[in-house]
């Protein structure tokens, strides 16, 4: 799976090309175990940094897509005091997305770069929605829309070698080729 070239910011790009490469698992059965766990941590470790950028992106789609529905409904525009009291419903209001939910070894990673995301919706610009004219808006949702749906495949990829790394290793202390003591 190549990395979409205008996510480079975010998430070390060579890094990220060698985990999702097709022959990047290999053959499980026949790594070694401390292979088999340094490959499992770094998808995981990366895995971290995406899931932090997609969430951010859905933040802000949220907040953009709140000020699309005021405008279908006729609503009016809001003053600065009344969006800081809606953020957190706006936020909130996300249903989850079908799929197995998974839980993050990390909630964020060590080091945040934003700059491809910032490029799309600055946060500062994102208090001025009101000012946008429509075309602006929907061009911004489908922006942001584009961003997190290539985050989300590339985060699919990396859960696929994290699943088949992990059933590796757990199959090998089911039929004792691995124990538990070898950990201590």
């Amino acid at each position: 799976m190549a990395v979409a070239g205008r996510y480079r910011g975010e998430v070390d790009a060579a890094r990220l090309e060698r985990l999702l490469a097709d022959d990047y698992v290999g053959d499980v059965t026949s790594l070694p175990m401390d292979e088999l766990r340094a490959k499992r941590a770094e998808c995981q470790t990366v895995e971290v940094g995406l899931s932090y950028q997609r969430r951010m992106a859905q933040g802000r789609l949220d907040i953009v897509g709140a000020e699309q529905k005021r405008r279908a409904e006729g609503g009016e525009p809001q003053s600065d005091d009344d969006l800081v009291r809606s953020l957190a419903a706006t936020l909130a209001d996300r249903s989850r997305p079908p799929g197995n939910g998974r839980l993050p070894v990390l909630m964020a990673p060590d080091e945040v770069d934003t700059t491809e995301l910032d490029a799309i919706a600055r946060p500062g610009a994102l208090a001025r929605l009101g000012d946008l004219p429509d075309d602006e808006l929907s061009r911004l949702v489908a922006e942001l829309s584009a961003y997190e749906h290539d985050i989300s495949q590339m985060r699919r990829a990396l859960h696929e070698r994290i699943d088949a790394l992990q059933a590796e290793i757990t199959r090998r202390y089911r039929t004792g080729e691995a124990s538990v003591d070898s950990l201590l």
